[in-house]
């Protein structure tokens, strides 16, 4: 066992399409952390606006938590050289962005009616919730899925003879 780190290169994608979602997935994260992270201090307000179980300290959780899943979702997505355990973890972090915002455009439309915006640009760009943000955070997490198929981390399972 070594006591530092190495670092692994990824995997080679199993299709080139996978490769194209993948940094397509990738840019679109990019721009919603960008514009969160530039109204940060209003979209952590926004987010608690919701009225989500846990009150105020839920949407302040959910917040930075979104945003920090969608930063360190990039290195899974774009195939940068890291770690093998922390290329789970970034695997991971992909499926928990379009999750995290599955509910919370789920709840905005569903359940709470007076919310101001979406979310998914921050407050940055006011886009009103609905329906329409759930369906798009379905095709998100449909992105996460494939990206994941596509680069998965781990071994292959092998044929039987």
């Amino acid at each position: 066992m070594s006591f530092f780190v190495k670092v692994t290169s990824a995997r080679k994608p199993r299709t080139k399409d996978v490769r194209t979602i993948s940094v397509f997935y990738a840019a679109i994260l990019v721009v919603f952390a960008v514009a969160q992270l530039f109204t940060f201090d209003t979209f952590t307000e926004l987010i608690s606006s919701y009225g989500l179980p846990g009150g105020e300290t839920m949407g302040y959780f959910l917040a930075s938590l979104l945003v920090v899943a969608e930063v360190f979702a990039l290195p899974f997505l774009l195939g940068m050289t890291i770690s093998p355990a922390f290329r789970w973890v970034s695997m991971v972090l992909s499926w928990l962005a379009p999750l995290i915002l599955l509910k919370l455009a789920f709840w905005g439309a569903a359940i709470n009616e007076t919310v101001s915006s979406a979310g998914f640009l921050g407050t940055l760009v006011s886009i009103m919730p609905g329906w329409w943000a759930v369906f798009v955070s379905i095709a998100l997490a449909i992105m996460a899925a494939w990206t994941s198929w596509g680069l998965w981390p781990g071994g292959l399972p092998k044929a039987k003879k």
